[in-house]
């Protein structure tokens, strides 16, 4: 899931109160806990936002026609029958709207809604604004002591050099330097993190991340609790995107005029930044708990991302209510899927991991070398990152690369779909590289546009190369990404 360029996240409470430790409990031989809450210790006139400078992740689309081999070859995602599919704390608003109901990384998510296709509901968020339910995506907190060095030495980005409530888009990487998961990180506090992970990686990322801390912790002769590691289990997570996204949320925001220090204009809140806001629900008139809301997304568009903790250990409520407040206007808000997630994200040039991202793949080579941070490319990075040999050699040596990841346009005709092999036109149609995502854009008017992997030498921007779509080969030349441009909201 996720840039940076950045990607989803945010965190929330309790109905009626500011959000409390809930129970937690430990596996044996385990370093993971899992938690109902996100503790938020500092008050809420010490939870003020502060600015970053963000990078741009990339972005891919998806199109009915490719939904089947989508779901079907998406990581985690089951053949199980829809009863033993997991559910999201929305899954009973969905059903209740009628919303095409797909397995996804072992849940049952919505790929579309009844009131609109794909492409339309694609365009509303390109036009107004969307709701997405990403309550399947892993949502983590780390605290303590080394919990800042430990995150240094699985991701390539100085979390240092971040400032509190500002995010960054980064990758965790294995000893060889591969991509296990791209994340979004937020510093919440001094020393506590919150960040993201993909639902698809969830069987991958915990093992790796339990092993790398418990490894972590022995070179260091620490004690676990020098580095606290939080599931945040049965928590919601939703997504409002596009350009009418800030005016609905801040129509929603509680202006406690108590607290003069608690900043609850919008309008300064930008995007790769969180702040901890109330929000009044209008059906019962009553105020949320202190939300973390963050100024991210995965569409290439201005939006917002609220984490919602569950009451007793079910977010259902809580989190109901606050979709319904968001989208009691269907003239500015309205739900969408999986589906149009999916082209929003390729048209802003955005990956998605397993099909964009795997764990052979570095930074450099997927074009995410920006979220290596100037002051990790050197011989002996402080901590040292895994693989920052290899990944600092291709960095300082892009030559050194057998392929990188780059973005096509693609004449008229059939979409070009993953595994699509890439060919020289001017060499026999040579295989010199493959399609990893494609589909029609709906911004662009139908045109085939696609990102995937080609020969070093090839990906420099008006190369002709094709494309063999269905046994044909089709004319393609290596394009700028994103391939609509992205309004991610940023000062002046």
């Amino acid at each position: 899931m996720a840039q940076r360029g950045l990607r989803p996240l945010a965190s929330v409470a309790s109905h009626c109160k500011r959000a409390t430790t809930g129970s937690i409990y430990r596996r044996e031989s385990s370093m993971l806990v899992t938690s109902s809450n996100l503790n938020t210790s500092p008050s809420i006139k010490e939870q003020q936002t502060t600015r970053q400078v963000s990078a741009q992740c990339s972005i891919i689309p998806l199109r009915r026609a490719q939904v089947k081999s989508y779901v079907q070859s998406r990581k985690g995602s089951s053949e199980s029958s829809s009863s033993a599919l997991k559910q999201t704390p929305l899954y009973g608003l969905h059903s209740s709207l009628n919303a095409k109901l797909v397995p996804f990384a072992n849940f049952s998510m919505p790929l579309e809604y009844p009131d609109q296709s794909h492409r339309e509901s694609h365009l509303w968020t390109r036009e107004h604004a969307s709701l997405f339910d990403v309550s399947h995506m892993v949502q983590h907190k780390l605290s303590g002591e080394l919990a800042e060095e430990f995150l240094m030495t699985i991701t390539p980005t100085a979390l240092n050099e971040i400032e509190k409530h500002s995010s960054s888009l980064s990758t965790l990487l294995n000893k060889e330097g591969g991509i296990v998961d791209d994340t979004v990180i937020t510093r919440i506090g001094k020393d506590s993190f919150y960040f993201v992970t993909n639902a698809g990686c969830r069987e991958t990322d915990l093992p790796f991340i339990e092993s790398e801390l418990a490894d972590f912790l022995k070179s260091k002769s620490a004690s676990k609790d020098k580095v606290n590691w939080h599931i945040l289990e049965h928590h919601a997570l939703v997504a409002l995107q596009g350009p009418e996204a800030a005016t609905v949320l801040q129509a929603l925001v509680y202006n406690d005029l108590e607290d003069e220090g608690l900043d609850t204009d919008l309008s300064t809140l930008y995007f790769g930044t969180s702040r901890w806001l109330q929000l009044t629900l209008p059906e019962s008139g009553m105020n949320t708990p202190s939300l973390l809301i963050s100024r991210t997304g995965y569409t290439g568009e201005d939006g917002f991302e609220i984490s919602i903790p569950p009451e007793n250990g079910d977010s259902t409520e809580l989190a109901t209510s606050i979709a319904k407040a968001l989208t009691v206007d269907s003239s500015k808000v309205r739900w969408a899927g999986l589906g149009a997630r999916d082209s929003l994200r390729l048209e802003a040039g955005m990956c998605l991991y397993g099909h964009d991202l795997n764990d052979k793949i570095t930074p450099p080579e997927a074009a995410l070398g920006w979220i290596v941070s100037k002051s990790r490319r050197s011989e002996h990075p402080k901590p040292p990152f895994n693989g920052h040999v290899k990944i600092n050699k291709q960095l300082a040596s892009p030559k050194t690369m057998q392929e990188r990841r780059v973005g096509f346009i693609i004449e008229k005709g059939p979409a070009a779909r993953e595994g699509a092999e890439i060919l020289d036109l001017e060499n026999d149609n040579k295989v010199i590289g493959h399609i990893t995502s494609g589909s029609p854009s709906p911004n662009l008017g139908g045109q085939n546009i696609a990102m995937g992997y080609i020969k070093n030498g090839f990906h420099k921007k008006g190369t002709k190369v094709g494309v063999k779509v269905r046994k044909n080969v089709r004319k393609a030349e290596v394009a700028k990404m994103p391939f609509v441009e992205s309004r991610f909201y940023r000062p002046a």
